[in-house]
């Protein structure tokens, strides 16, 4: 399958060289020149996660010759040992559980299996030198890019994280984390901060070459490398043949998502898994507080000129969307039109388009809002749910009161409440003396046991964390990694 840039479709790559590229030399992000739908989606039906994956990776990545079937194999072993995903059927909704891996994150999926292809496409390409891993995080994409490229030969992963932007949970697993090719960064900055100095490291000329000096090459395992994006198309596909095979929906019958996301990707990956053939009736994007995305959805108009707000869900506290510029390249297939608005985003912060965007809703949540909805989910259903989970429940019965849909829909649960346990004892009026106590008090109120890999935070030292100002990445990393 060919890869081409939002920014200029001439600029056309095989897979695993876009893999390895992660952005495109003109800045613009790596997309299918063409995705086709599953000529008998249905036929998939009964098929293992793994055994999906394969089928789906290699579509999407057919120039890897070999290897693609050992590396999901092993990519979702013991690490997933309750399963790489739950479906909570609770009668009128249910919540997909995408937080099971080593992490309690969404990103664990995704990340799991990005070294796997990230180590076939060098093979591919004949690549000599090693890779840096470079990656700015809002909270989850850190820690599971930290595990899924610890130790590994021929990898560095350097992080860089927000000053007082992620959870404490969030935080002390970076901080904790293992390994001798990881690398930890407290930016004093925001998450837009570090994206868009990680993003702009991508084209520095001096910067790339001090690397070439170090026999690296740069690379991202955020969801601007399309190896990252596409593993999340495949638990679209499986949840909803899961829940057509369970009889809750009938064979062509529409189904909803909704899905809590600030950098936009997780939605992307719902749209890919409905070009293939998913039959969604609506993709339900919800917002926090930091609501660039529901704006542009009611408006047509992208505006990041507002103050970032520090949420409870700060996974979401993002400005600048970026996987938004591959949907609207496929909305458009117009890469000038893509390059200029992308040029008036990094100027102004501005831009405005006249796009097509009826598959989609999209509403936010105010955070005493949140709080309401962790409490009204475990009332009704005795579920408990963390913040960005109940943005998206929030968003969904927004939806419901306006439209009275009654389309099955599955909401997307993309971190652990255990990664968030103040904030959801908040929502009960519930306070403890510190984290520790949160999490026992979690624990006793919603009857779930503590998952190991959360106690086992506060038995670590911290190993690792290098602070730097903000404007100073390139030059902190390369003396950091030299």
């Amino acid at each position: 399958m060919e890869y081409i840039s939002t920014r200029d479709k001439n600029n056309s790559v095989s897979s695993t060289k876009a893999v390895i590229e992660g952005i495109a030399e003109d800045g613009g992000l790596f997309v299918p020149k063409e995705v086709k739908p599953i000529e008998d989606l249905n036929s998939l039906v009964g098929y293992s996660y793994n055994k999906l994956c394969k089928y789906v990776l290699s579509y999407f990545f057919d120039d890897i010759d070999d290897g693609l079937d050992e590396a999901v194999d092993k990519a979702y072993d013991e690490k997933f040992k309750n399963g790489v995903l739950k479906i909570r059927d609770l009668g009128d909704i249910a919540f997909l559980e995408l937080y099971h891996g080593v992490s309690l994150s969404f990103k664990d999926i995704a990340l799991s299996i990005l070294p796997q292809l990230m180590r076939l496409s060098m093979e591919k390409e004949k690549i000599q030198e090693d890779m840096l891993i470079l990656t700015a995080t809002s909270g989850d994409t850190g820690k599971a890019a930290l595990e899924g490229f610890k130790n590994l030969e021929r990898f560095k992963v350097a992080v860089f994280f927000p000053n007082d932007g992620v959870s404490f949970i969030q935080e002390r697993q970076m901080i904790t984390q293992e390994g001798d090719n990881t690398y930890v960064f407290r930016l004093m900055g925001n998450f837009d901060d570090a994206q868009r100095e990680v993003k702009d490291l991508f084209s520095d000329a001096e910067f790339l070459e001090e690397l070439k000096k170090m026999n690296l090459r740069l690379t991202s395992a955020n969801s601007i490398n399309i190896a990252r994006l596409i593993p999340q198309v495949v638990y679209y596909i499986y949840t909803y043949l899961e829940i057509l095979n369970s009889g809750k929906l009938s064979k062509g019958e529409k189904i909803n998502f909704c899905v809590p996301t600030g950098n936009f990707g997780n939605v992307l990956a719902a749209y890919y898994a409905h070009k293939l053939g998913v039959p969604i009736n609506k993709l339900i994007v919800a917002s926090n507080e930091n609501n660039v995305l529901s704006d542009f959805f009611k408006t047509k108009k992208y505006n990041s000129n507002r103050k970032l707000i520090k949420t409870i869900s700060p996974s979401m506290d993002i400005l600048v969307s970026s996987n938004l510029e591959r949907l609207l390249f496929d909305l458009t297939n117009d890469d000038e039109l893509i390059k200029m608005k992308m040029k008036s985003l990094k100027e102004s912060g501005y831009y405005s388009i006249d796009v097509d965007t009826d598959l989609f809703y999209a509403d936010f949540m105010k955070q005493d809002e949140v709080e309401r909805h962790i409490k009204t989910v475990f009332d009704k259903y005795n579920y408990i749910i963390d913040p960005h989970t109940a943005v998206a429940f929030g968003v969904y019965n927004k939806y419901l009161a306006e439209t009275r849909d009654l389309t099955y829909t599955v909401i997307v649960s993309t971190a652990s409440p255990y990664k968030f346990p103040k904030e959801i004892l908040k929502a009960f009026n519930i306070s403890a003396k510190d984290e520790l106590d949160s999490i026992n008090k979690l624990a006793i109120l919603s009857g779930t046991e503590i998952p190991p890999q959360i106690l086992d935070l506060f038995n670590k030292g911290q190993t690792r964390e290098i602070v730097v100002d903000k404007g100073k990445m390139k030059e902190k990393l390369l003396n950091t990694i030299k």
